[in-house]
């Protein structure tokens, strides 16, 4: 019987698996460890991919990473067909490398995130290979903490699941991995922790947030609608998310929260919920070519601080819970 088709989600966190067939031991030769990071940076800078954590144990590895817009299958199919064909070269032997395929889980909780990335660079304390992960090499824990300057690890989106600063990112960081330690997580098997145990079945990833875009077995792009909100309501959602009085937003205050909370409005109104700029000009008090700048400003900081993201992503899913009630209600 064929194995169903994965569906994966566009910009996707996923925490991956994957275990060496045969009883094989491949990473413990450090030449193969190397090669195996240096596909993973290839297909990473190919792909569009944001790595968050990665692991290298002898007989498996872990990664969390974040998709671009190809599904995530294509991607892991380069990584493991490429060290597949490079391991057996060298070793001048047939068959397969892998234990199956790789196995993936949808990481979308943010508690879950930490975690899952904590669990990926406490692996080797957990097999036993050293008491303190910052003494092993083959993972991405040692660029997180600073004390390697390169890597496949995009520090700042892995820290920003901790904290919206360095320091406070990597005090959060710390705790979670000490708590990891203290309360046993660390050592449970892929299967047994929470961010895998939230779906039934192995290839089952049909419980996603509608609100996200999705890949299909083929790497089509499945966009959904966007959400059903008129300038109003996007105020509304921003000053609910950001915690501002919504009456504020249109006020003469230039304050830095404000003005922040007024570029928010603009990127999710003019870019999730296609409203006009003059439109949204309106519900933020500013005339039309103010009201352009701001989205310009917001949009150039989104480039370099991925907690814009977020809170764009937080207020989208505001707004389809709000329509959602209006509709219900009617």
């Amino acid at each position: 019987m064929p194995r169903k088709p994965r569906i994966f989600v566009a910009g996707g966190t996923y925490h991956v698996y994957c275990r060496a067939a045969r009883g094989e031991r491949p990473f413990v030769d450090e030449a193969v460890a190397g090669a195996f990071v240096s596909m993973l940076a290839d297909v990473k800078a190919e792909h569009g991919l944001t790595i968050l954590a990665w692991c290298l144990m002898p007989n498996h590895d872990h990664l969390v990473v974040r998709t671009g817009e190809r599904p995530l299958w294509r991607s892991m199919r380069l990584v493991q067909g490429r060290f597949a064909k490079a391991f057996n070269r060298r070793r001048r032997v047939l068959g397969p490398v892998w234990q199956g395929r790789y196995k993936a889980r949808l990481v979308d909780d943010p508690v879950y995130l930490m975690q899952a990335i904590a669990y990926v660079h406490l692996n080797p304390v957990a097999g036993g290979l050293v008491k303190d992960p910052g003494a092993y090499r083959w993972s991405g824990h040692r660029q997180l903490l600073g004390r390697v300057r390169s890597g496949v690890v995009d520090v700042d989106e892995a820290l920003v699941a901790f904290g919206s600063s360095r320091r406070e990112a990597l005090r959060t960081y710390r705790g979670v991995l000490g708590r990891g330690q203290e309360e046993g997580w660390m050592k449970e098997g892929p299967g047994r922790l929470p961010w895998w145990r939230r779906v039934r079945g192995e290839d089952d990833e049909l419980q996603l947030d509608p609100s996200r875009p999705r890949l299909d077995w083929q790497g089509g792009l499945q966009r959904p609608a966007p959400p059903r909100a008129n300038a109003a309501g996007v105020a509304r959602a921003v000053a609910k998310v950001l915690d501002v009085p919504v009456e504020a937003l249109g006020g003469r205050s230039r304050g830095e929260e404000l003005q922040r909370a007024r570029g928010l409005a603009m990127l999710v109104g003019v870019e999730r919920c296609g409203l006009k700029v003059k439109d949204l000009a309106v519900v933020i008090g500013r005339d039309a070519g103010s009201a352009s700048r701001l989205y310009a400003q917001a949009a150039a900081v989104r480039r370099t601080d991925p907690a814009v993201t977020v809170l764009a992503e937080r207020v989208t899913k505001t707004l389809r819970r709000n329509a959602k009630k209006s509709s219900e209600g009617q």
